[in-house]
């Protein structure tokens, strides 16, 4: 059964979409001309409001790899991916409550300035490259996997690989980050008007939703609710809760372009508000993506294309349906394609801004630290040119690795669950030391990598994964009545081990990699000699005892393990005093440090003028409060305290 290309129509709808994107590059480009500071470029002047951070967030992290593989996932295996709900809620309430705050109040611009503020420069840049492999590596597989799904359509594989890369290195490069989160909010609304058409109209050719959910029900496509605990299972109630939490924490705690846009907002408060916005966005795209895979199933139930072999691969079923149903409406297959290239946008934007930010912060600034604002905010668009040709090439270049959404969660459960292990060792455990970081990350990856290069060489056994009943009752290959049935799969002997660790389901990539990573750390850092609380800002750690505690403050103050979060705001005049009892201070300098930083380019504390006793002066983290005064966190060691 062959169905209608792209036609003259279809292809303006989405050439559309690349001119207003393009276009919103370049008003930024012209708006904020006067603003050169890499700061502006980067992060937005931290002025961003939580509505377009929202819708940017959404954007990005749904992106087109949800448009394709949620709604085929839902096909084959049923509709227990709608747990992701609770996923997402778990996910957003850890980022807002445990790490947004530390970030936000730590005045960074990369996460991995964390790492170097809490343990050292070997952590940091550990980290920092972990992270660019882990984007580029994500971009190169899923985004062919996404233009492949499009060929269904007609649609040129390599003209969309090298115009999605033109464009998204073109307004990224011209407007900065504002650029990309407004480019995104534009995109979201295109995102959910697709998704809304096509459910409205693969709903009434189908019988109504009624109709469909009968038929999705007598397919077995709603058993939602499987407790079995299984690990080895890959889709259940236990996999998806705890396994997809750890895999989407990896994404949103602590990921780059995540945190960059939150602290991009003009205060905590818009920051938190962003992330619980964007929580309601991606419950609503995820249920459109079910619901969409539901459809689809009423659709094709007695004639699967992929079985009967219309379509080369699972991920062009959504794009195969789109055409199969809008055959006779020119233009909106292309608000569709527009509808998925929107999420692949936003996801190549995104990712480009946040290595950009990343290499320059992390990389670049280390190595030259004098650069002039006007030389850092030129390297800041090279360096968005130079991973957007980047991107491009290795997207095009890309090989086919499973499924859309588990290829593309597997990759960040193998390198986002050790990351997050070693931010949590950071922000929760004042005992962990650099030594036991830096062992934790190396053992999270091995131990991630070890189960995730395992079940790529060995998939588990049918009996774990192996997709619902999918029927060819009523297909025919054109000009021939022959019925086609599905062929026996025949299974080759594997090691024992791939029956039990190599078949873990791939959602508990991440889980294993973060656990790993924690408690390696504790182990080493115990073994090596704990931190001393009192030898660590209390901005860098994240109380969350008291949330446990609430009842007993003496209970609280022994867990917080010394560090001094009842420490009080101090001034000018009784710093001194409370620099040689705790060794960190918090000053309040006003708009003097502000004018100081600004005019010398570099985040120093001027506090030459007290006579203290060995004083250190080091680069220190800026947090604006509501009052516009600045934050100046540092340390003074002292050779004595006589």
């Amino acid at each position: 059964m062959k169905v209608k290309k792209f036609v003259a129509w279809d292809y303006v709808v989405f050439a559309g979409l690349f001119l207003v994107c393009a276009s919103i590059g370049v008003f930024f480009a012209v708006k904020e001309r006067k603003k050169k500071t890499s700061k502006e470029f980067l992060v937005g002047g931290k002025q961003m409001t939580c509505g377009p951070i929202a819708f940017s967030l959404t954007t990005s992290f749904m992106s087109a790899v949800t448009v394709l593989g949620t709604p085929s996932e839902v096909y084959r295996y049923g509709a227990s991916f709608v747990l992701f709900f609770l996923s997402y809620a778990l996910v957003i309430i850890f980022t807002a409550e445990l790490f947004l705050p530390v970030f936000y109040r730590s005045g960074i611009t990369s996460t991995y300035e964390y790492l170097e503020l809490r343990f050292n420069k070997i952590v940091r840049l550990a980290a920092t490259l972990i992270y660019i492999l882990q984007t580029m590596a994500y971009l190169h597989f899923t985004n062919h996997l996404v233009f492949f799904g499009f060929t269904v359509t007609g649609f040129d594989l390599w003209g969309s690989v090298v115009a999605t890369g033109i464009v998204c290195t073109f307004y990224c490069t011209l407007g900065g980050l504002k650029a990309v989160v407004w480019t995104d909010a534009f995109q979201m609304i295109v995102m959910v008007v697709g998704f809304t058409t096509v459910l409205i109209r693969g709903t009434t050719l189908n019988g109504g939703s009624t109709k469909v959910w009968e038929v999705a029900y007598e397919g077995a496509r709603l058993n939602v609710f499987d407790f079995d605990v299984d690990p080895l299972r890959r889709h259940t109630f236990w996999t998806i809760v705890i396994g997809g939490t750890f895999t989407w924490l990896g994404l949103y705690g602590v990921n780059q372009s995540t945190i960059q846009r939150c602290i991009s907002c003009k205060s905590e408060k818009h920051a938190k508000l962003a992330l619980y916005l964007n929580l309601l966005g991606l419950w609503a795209v995820l249920v459109c993506a079910v619901f969409c895979g539901l459809v689809m199933y009423s659709h094709y139930k007695s004639c699967d294309p992929w079985t009967a072999e219309f379509i080369s691969a699972p991920d062009q079923l959504m794009p195969y349906f789109v055409m199969d149903i809008f055959s006779s409406m020119p233009g909106v297959p292309g608000l569709f394609v527009a509808c998925a290239f929107s999420g692949t946008l936003s996801t190549v934007a995104a990712s480009i801004n946040a290595l950009a930010t990343v290499t320059f912060e992390d990389l670049v600034k280390k190595g030259f630290p004098n650069l002039s604002e006007k030389m850092s905010t030129w390297i800041s668009k090279g360096l968005c040119v130079l991973y957007g040709v980047l991107c491009t090439l290795m997207a095009a270049a890309a090989s086919l690795l499973g499924g859309v959404v588990q290829a593309s969660l597997s990759i960040h459960g193998m390198c986002g669950g050790p990351m997050l292990g070693l931010f949590t060792l950071g922000i929760v455990f004042p005992c962990a030391n650099w030594k036991g970081a830096m062992g934790g990350l190396l053992a999270g990856i091995t131990i991630a990598f070890w189960a995730g290069t395992g079940a790529f060489i060995y998939p588990a056994p049918p009996t774990k994964s192996v997709p619902l009943q999918l029927l060819t009752l009523n297909c025919t290959l054109a000009n021939s009545t022959k019925v086609l049935t599905t062929m026996p799969v025949f299974w080759h002997s594997v090691p024992l081990l791939a029956d039990t660790w190599y078949s873990l389901s791939y959602l508990y990539f991440s889980a294993i990699g973060c656990l790993g990573c924690a408690i390696t750390g504790l182990l080493i850092s115990f073994i090596t000699g704990p931190n001393k609380g009192e030898d660590i800002p209390p901005v860098l750690i994240q109380p969350v005892c008291n949330l446990l505690c609430f009842w007993s403050d003496r209970l609280k103050a022994l867990l917080w393990c010394g560090v001094q979060h009842d420490s009080r705001e101090v001034t000018p005049s009784n710093l001194a005093l409370d620099t040689a009892r705790d060794g960190a201070a918090t000053a309040s300098l006003g708009n003097l440090c502000q004018r100081l930083t600004t005019l010398t380019g570099k985040n120093f504390c001027p506090m030459s003028h007290l006579n203290l006793p060995s004083v250190s002066l080091k680069p220190c983290p800026i947090t604006t409060k509501s009052n516009m005064n600045i934050l100046i966190s540092f340390r003074v060691p002292f050779k004595s305290r006589k």
